[in-house]
């Protein structure tokens, strides 16, 4: 067994989409009608064939509730590998992501902690 999909939640379809890929720069694989929104994944340049992150409608209550109080208390929704988070960090902000946590030594490991203006918290860590 393997893990091919992943949901996050996002408050815009399109507005997650337009940053997911010209922001961070993720691939769009699917993008394909679903009744009132769409069945959205995207993939890494470097991992096209990788696992999918479906961008996935908060209409429903639960999921809107959820998002809010993950948000809310400042705990990220999924975690992004890189290779060198200092240059993405630097990267981004050019790009104007607003950070909650710029890199940051945690014993073995740095991280950072961002904001993908769809009503999540993204921690990317450098592998």
């Amino acid at each position: 067994m393997k893990i091919i999909v992943t949901s996050v939640f996002v408050e815009d379809q399109e507005k997650a989409l337009a940053f997911y890929t010209k922001t961070l720069g993720f691939i769009k694989k699917h993008d394909v009608p679903s009744g009132e929104y769409r069945w959205i994944t995207l993939v890494s340049p470097d991992e096209q064939g990788g696992t999918e992150l479906l961008l996935e409608p908060n209409n429903h209550p639960a999921a809107k509730e959820y998002q809010q109080k993950l948000f809310a208390e400042g705990i990220p929704v999924t975690m992004f590998g890189v290779g060198d988070i200092r240059e993405e960090y630097e990267r981004l902000v050019e790009k104007g992501v607003s950070f909650t946590m710029e890199p940051t030594k945690m014993g073995e490991v740095t991280i950072a902690i961002f904001d993908d203006t769809c009503g999540n918290l993204i921690q990317m860590i450098e592998q």
